[in-house]
This record gives C-alpha cells, sequence and structure tokens, in this order.
C-alpha cells in the first residue's frame, strides 16, 4: 500500500511530465490498435481473394490480364506504397496477371492509353485526375468503339475520389476503401457509365465522367487547401475573404441546349435459335424470285436548340452516375445553375455545403434536363473550368453525352444500397 502512495506522490509533485507521458503513450497505444486494425483487414481481404486464385480454369483458358495504370504521385505520393501494401498481393492471390504502368507527369496516362494492347480489365488506381486522364486517352483511340467495352476497375488513392461513392461502400478507413475497391474488381460484377464529352473550339476533345463546373464556389474550392492551419475554419475563411475581395460574384452566361432523348430499355440480348433447313431453303428461294425492296435511308432530323440567358453564381454541367442504378425515363445529363441573389452569408453557408458535396443545390436553383449543350461565355469571362476536379482554361465548349458509354466495376453492396434508395 506504501508503494502506491509513493507512486501517487510522484506523480502529483510531477504532474507536467506524468501529463506529457500519459498523452504520448495513449497517442502511441491508438496508433498502434490502427495498425493492428488495418492488418486485419489486409488479411482477411487476402483470404478472400486466395479462394478466388484457388479455382480451376480449363486447359485451353488462361489467367486473366490486368493493365493497372498507377499514379505514384497521388495522395501526396503516398498512392504507390497503399497500391503495393494493400492491392497488389490481392490481385496477385487472385491469380490475376497484372501489367503495372506508372505515370511520371501529368498527361503521360493520355498517351499510354493510345498504346495500350489488348487486355481483359483496365485498373486505375489514382485519384480524379488521373482516372480523367485514362478515360480521355482511352475514347481518342481511333478504335475506342473496340476498347470501351473494356470493364475499368477504379482504386481510390487520391485526394479527390469523386466517382468512389457511386462504386464502393466508402468508410474513415483508407485501408478498408482500397481492398474493399480491390475485391469489388475479383468479383466481375459491372454497372454502366455515362460519359460527357466536352470539346471547345479548337482542342482535341476532354472526356468526364462526374461533369464540368464553374463559377465562384469553385474558385474558392480551388483555394480552400491554402488555408490548412485554419483547420475546420478554413473553408468559412476562404469563402469570407473571396466576397472581400470581389462582390457580387454573378456569372454571365448563354446556355443552348437540346432536349434529353429517350432511354431504351435494358434488354439482355439473345441469340434467337437458328431455323430448320428446309425453312431456310424456303425463305432463300422466295427472296430469289421476290427479291425485298430496299428501303430508302432515313433522314435524321436536325437537332433542336433552345436558348437560355442565365445569370449565376455558378454552373454545373454534370452527369447522373451519382446514382448509376436508378432506373431513368431518359438519357440526359443536369445543367444545374444558382441563382445570383446570395447574401454573403448564404454564400458562405451554401459553400460549406457544396464543399462536402458539389452536387448539392439550393431549392431556387435553374436545373435542365439535356443530351447536349453549349456555353457561350463573354469575352471577358476569364477563369477556369472544373472538369473532374482539374483545371481548364475557361471557354466556350460543346458537351454532350455519351450514355453507358463505359463499364466500371461496382461492389454488391453498394449496388443493393443505391436501389433501395
Amino acid at each position: 500500500m506504501a508503494r502506491v502512495v509513493k507512486v501517487f506522490k510522484t506523480l502529483r509533485n510531477h504532474w507536467k511530465k506524468s501529463t506529457f507521458f500519459a498523452c504520448v503513450l495513449s497517442y502511441g497505444g491508438h496508433w498502434g490498435y490502427g495498425i493492428y486494425c488495418d492488418s486485419l483487414l489486409r488479411r482477411e481481404a487476402c483470404l478472400l481473394a486466395r479462394e478466388y486464385g484457388r479455382q480451376q480454369i480449363g486447359p485451353m483458358e488462361r489467367l486473366r490480364k490486368a493493365t493497372v495504370v498507377l499514379n505514384p504521385a497521388a495522395c501526396s505520393g503516398k498512392a504507390n506504397k497503399l497500391f503495393e501494401k494493400n492491392a497488389a498481393p490481392i490481385l496477385h492471390l487472385a491469380g490475376v496477371e497484372i501489367t503495372i504502368v506508372k505515370t511520371d507527369y501529368e498527361g503521360q496516362a493520355k498517351k499510354l492509353m493510345e498504346l495500350m494492347e489488348e487486355t481483359d480489365m483496365l485498373i486505375v488506381a489514382g485519384g480524379d485526375g488521373t482516372l480523367q486522364e485514362v478515360v480521355t486517352g482511352l475514347l481518342r483511340r481511333p478504335d475506342q468503339d473496340l476498347f470501351s467495352n473494356i470493364p475499368i476497375g477504379f482504386i481510390p488513392l487520391g485526394s479527390h475520389n469523386s466517382l468512389s461513392p457511386s462504386l464502393h461502400q466508402l468508410s474513415d478507413n483508407k485501408v478498408k476503401d482500397i481492398t474493399s475497391a480491390t475485391l469489388s474488381i475479383l468479383k466481375g460484377e459491372t454497372v454502366p457509365l455515362d460519359v460527357l464529352q466536352i470539346k471547345g473550339e479548337k482542342e482535341q476533345p476532354v472526356f468526364a465522367m462526374m461533369g464540368l463546373r464553374w463559377g465562384a464556389f469553385r474558385d474558392v474550392a480551388a483555394t480552400i487547401s491554402k488555408f490548412w492551419y485554419l483547420g475546420p475554419l478554413k473553408t468559412n475563411v476562404a469563402h469570407l475573404l473571396h466576397t472581400m475581395h470581389e462582390w457580387p460574384l454573378v456569372r454571365e452566361v448563354s446556355v443552348s441546349y437540346t432536349d434529353p432523348s429517350l432511354r431504351p430499355p435494358d434488354v439482355i440480348a439473345q441469340k434467337p435459335p437458328r431455323p430448320n433447313l428446309l425453312y431456310r431453303i424456303m425463305r432463300r428461294w422466295d427472296n430469289y424470285w421476290n427479291p425485298p425492296i430496299e428501303e430508302p435511308p432515313k433522314v435524321e432530323e436536325p437537332e433542336k436548340w433552345e436558348e437560355q440567358k442565365l445569370s449565376t453564381l455558378e454552373l454545373f454541367i454534370h452527369t447522373q452516375n451519382k446514382n448509376p442504378v436508378e432506373r431513368r425515363l431518359n438519357d440526359s445529363m443536369l445543367i444545374c445553375a444558382e441563382p445570383d441573389n446570395f447574401t454573403v452569408g448564404e454564400f458562405i453557408t451554401v459553400g460549406n455545403k457544396k464543399e462536402v458535396d458539389s452536387t448539392v443545390f439550393t431549392k431556387d436553383s435553374t436545373k435542365v434536363e439535356a443530351t447536349a449543350c453549349q456555353l457561350n461565355l463573354p469575352e471577358d469571362a476569364g477563369g477556369f473550368y472544373s472538369i473532374d476536379n482539374e483545371d481548364y482554361e475557361a471557354m466556350p465548349v460543346e458537351v454532350r453525352l455519351l450514355p453507358r458509354k463505359l463499364r466500371f466495376f461496382i461492389s454488391a453492396e453498394r449496388r443493393e444500397q443505391l436501389l433501395s434508395q
């Protein structure tokens, strides 16, 4: 008992040192427990992947080939370590023959897609920028109709992973997100996604999976990271300083758009049974003596464009890939424009919500469904677009929807969750 009393007296006399070492010990314990939990997640994922690797294949079959486009600079240079530690062992244990292609500079993924050979699946390991470059390079190929049928897997390794919530169940654990995304690739369940083709007057088209954003909220979002030292106040401060620098933040734009097209029903293509021999002979004789009359080619009606002039704080043209399994009547993209009558307080409040989800709009916003649209900006507009969180110089562009152009791997759990919404 005397020893216990002596220990408490010592702690009381040296309370500063005791408090410091107690904090260090608790932080170290929490850090070590996190590492232990991550190792359990990796072990569980590897055990599941091993079951796929133990499946027998026929003598004439071959291993599945996967081309991995890895951006080592993603996630502040940690992407290579994250992939090698969490995703690569799962793919190897599953018996997938992988070819890893690492990018060295911005824009290289577009060029690499031009040289990519035929593969069973394409895996993008990076963030929004890497995915956008891969999709753009893939759809710029002359044989893009053939290569667009290759299923694509997305492993979220970047600081921005806008497409991940549509494909995977996300959590606060980076290791869990990476392993679950890799396992969804092995399970093979896919979903078709829309793509936006964004074309300027001179440059080659750029392709986006989420959308094009232009306006005041986009400009503020690009500067929020500079105020990292303010912690949770950085978003409010960035919006407030932007209003002090320039107010009002209204943008004038002319938008021309076409109506959405009717979506064809999702029918599984089935090969009809072959008719018997007697029926085929009779049909050939009938076609010989009474050749079918060729119908004149159908003349396509010109597109009907409607023009609307908008005064807005932000314009966002985005796909409906947020819920890719939703059954919709039309193939369309959404043109959303915020009103121009925000107060400074409303601007800061809405900006906080958009920082969490950029597709959130107020009740008074203008929303139009379209298949294609043209943005005609004023000559003094300036600024930048944000296309899948990548900056491009603002200019007049034509945005066209490519419905269900690419197939992405999706987890079964996330599919069921989206269907229940």
